[in-house]
């Protein structure tokens, strides 16, 4: 009975032990044990973040690197083609359209190389498709060069006359080049509507309506720039007019000053007209149109040859549809006279080669 007793006690002491001891193992949550677990979580987790960082980078320096490679290859080859071949290309066009490059220079001003392309383009969408002219012969390719050489005086003569517009304080409002598109469309010159007109400056010149603006604008500032220059040609206008409105006799006047030869002789006579007549510009037959007979007009500017003149007109007739006018044609100078001079002063620099 004894032995079991002391048996029973060894077994419970046992027991107590082994249960003190599976105590003493368990770990204990304190302040330190719970940091030092986190950086043993944090710890295995490192081998996998570092790696995926590290990629991440290598990824923006590769996408980085092949932007400014892109970058430079596209500019390479837009300065290539644009100042070595001198492509005339519908992309290439559209990149000076956004991407300001310069084809000269005049004085502290740069020259858009867009402004050229879109005087050259209009030429040759011209003759290719209504001239069926071919610019890939010798004959076609010196055809194109003097094109290229017309293109580029012209943009150069353009900055200039915008620099003396700006000095001078004119300017072409939107009204008045309404007021010309009127004009024009009254005598069916710009077609009957504005789809048939929209059509047919796309199918002769490649424009679109607001490319025809901004072509009839530069005409029209040309025009009122070359009648600022041209002092002696105001004096001679303003001489004529004075004498008309004293009770002048327009025929001798006409005799006495007029520029144009063909109706000069017989006192400034140009003939019976109609508002289909192509002869004679669209200004005047407007202007002929609203007079009263025997009235005088005040003078107008109109392209005349190769360049402008004043032009002032006189009712004679009217019979049904057709007026019977005389004028006196007081020509400006050619406008490269005054730019000319200006150009010695203000050297021009190209950067193509023509």
């Amino acid at each position: 009975m004894k032995n079991k007793l002391k048996q029973y006690k060894q077994n419970r002491q046992d027991k107590k032990l082994a249960k003190q001891e599976a105590s003493d193992r368990m770990p204990r949550i304190t302040n330190e044990t719970v940091a030092s677990h986190r950086e043993e979580v944090l710890k295995g987790a490192r081998k996998y973040i570092y790696p995926l960082q590290h990629s991440k980078h290598k990824v923006v320096i590769i996408t980085t690197t092949l932007f400014v490679t892109s970058i430079l290859a596209f500019t390479t080859y837009c300065v290539v083609a644009l100042y070595k071949v001198e492509s005339t290309s519908s992309f290439l066009y559209r990149v000076t359209q956004v991407v300001p490059l310069p084809v000269a220079r005049t004085g502290s001003r740069f020259i858009s190389y867009e402004n050229y392309l879109f005087e050259l383009r209009h030429y040759i969408h011209y003759y290719e498709t209504q001239q069926k002219i071919g610019f890939t012969t010798e004959s076609g390719k010196q055809q194109l060069d003097d094109y290229k050489k017309r293109s580029l005086d012209k943009v150069i003569n353009d900055a200039l006359i915008k620099q003396i517009a700006s000095d001078k304080s004119i300017n072409v409002t939107e009204q008045e080049l309404d007021a010309q598109i009127q004009v024009s469309r009254s005598q069916n010159r710009l077609g009957g509507s504005t789809r048939v007109f929209e059509d047919v400056i796309k199918e002769y010149y490649g424009w679109s309506l607001g490319d025809f603006r901004r072509s009839l604008r530069s005409q029209m500032l040309e025009e009122k720039v070359n009648a600022s220059l041209d002092t002696e040609a105001k004096t001679k206008m303003d001489t004529v007019m004075s004498a008309i409105k004293s009770g002048g006799v327009f025929a001798d006047l006409a005799k006495q000053y007029s520029d144009d030869e063909p109706s000069k002789a017989v006192g400034g006579d140009f003939g019976v007209i109609d508002k289909t007549n192509t002869a004679a510009s669209a200004q005047t037959i407007e202007t002929l149109f609203r007079l009263t007979v025997g009235d005088t007009a005040e003078p107008i500017i109109i392209s005349y040859g190769t360049g402008y003149a004043y032009e002032i007109i006189k009712s004679i007739e009217v019979s049904g549809d057709k007026v019977k006018g005389s004028h006196i044609i007081i020509s400006l100078k050619d406008i490269n006279t005054f730019l000319n001079d200006k150009k010695d002063k203000q050297p021009t620099r190209r950067y193509i080669s023509l």
